[in-house]
């Protein structure tokens, strides 16, 4: 690892493997399948291959909203991807998303099945697909897929940036978590102007936008991200506080937050949901 005051970028950048802090062993910079595995079905119609990180609760949320409204075929089977060990290499999840990230979607439920990977595709597919949690036209619509999109941007600033530096990274480097930091906090104050005018980022009702945002800028909001609460002074945003807390109280987001969880509390750990029961039962896997 060169001083990052001393380092002089090559004239031609290549793979130092190991060279990557916590995640080196999964890290690489080519596509494509590790290994042959396929992946495993269940009997409902949607396939959820996920982990509990922002993006995957994003969807597992999304999922148990559709269910709690009354909307039996988005019954689904989450299966756990575990990305520390390179599930997301082998050939079956390549197949689905080429990008070899979580999540990824197989809806089965048409005569041909229809494969959709990145979070915020899914929320839209799923919203369209149910007619649930996105408005159907006008500024309404328009304002709902305007904040699921400034999601989509502001969080690798939020996670590969300022968390991969904060927390992850094998160095600490003064210049790269100033600039991360200044950049979050900014993105907090956006939230927090928004949501001083406003119940849910989209308008009154609450949209795929609240989905979307809530796992990652909720999670920093009660400090539960990456231990960050009291270096970002998050307590300062609250009307995302306010707005993180009455989210929390959905009983279908207590639920969606559960799934393919493998860290924390064990009773607050499912790790893979096969049928609306399973949170009832304290299964096995809850409690390794």
């Amino acid at each position: 690892m060169e001083d990052s005051s001393t380092y002089v970028p090559p004239k031609v950048w290549s793979w130092k493997q190991g060279n990557g802090g916590r995640f080196a062993n999964i890290n690489r910079p080519v596509a494509g399948a590790t290994h042959d595995k396929d992946l495993p079905l269940g009997r409902h119609p949607l396939q959820l291959y996920s982990l509990a990180t922002p993006n995957g609760v994003k969807v597992t949320v999304m999922l148990e909203e559709l269910l709690a409204l009354g909307h039996a075929g988005a019954e689904y089977d989450a299966w756990l991807i575990r990305i520390n060990q390179g599930d997301q290499f082998g050939s079956g999840f390549v197949a689905l998303n080429p990008n070899s990230k979580i999540p990824a979607l197989l809806d089965r439920s048409g005569p041909k099945p229809i494969r959709v990977f990145e979070s915020g595709a899914i929320l839209i597919y799923l919203a369209e697909k149910f007619g649930a949690f996105l408005p159907t036209g006008g500024a309404e619509r328009a304002e709902c897929l305007s904040w699921l999109f400034w999601q989509m941007g502001s969080a690798p600033f939020l996670g590969g940036g300022f968390g991969h530096f904060y927390a992850y990274a094998p160095c600490k480097i003064e210049y790269a978590i100033d600039r991360y930091a200044m950049e979050v906090k900014r993105e907090m104050d956006v939230l927090d102007r928004r949501l001083a005018e406003s119940p849910y980022l989209a308008g009154d009702e609450y949209t795929i936008a609240d989905i979307a945002t809530w796992p990652w800028y909720g999670a920093l909001a009660k400090g539960l991200l990456y231990s960050a609460g009291e270096f970002l002074q998050v307590q300062e945003y609250a009307h995302v506080l306010r707005w993180t807390d009455q989210i929390a109280q959905r009983p279908a987001v207590k639920r969606g937050r559960m799934v393919n969880r493998v860290s924390g509390d064990p009773s607050s750990q499912l790790h893979e949901r096969h049928d609306a029961g399973d949170f009832d039962t304290r299964t096995q896997d809850k409690l390794k």
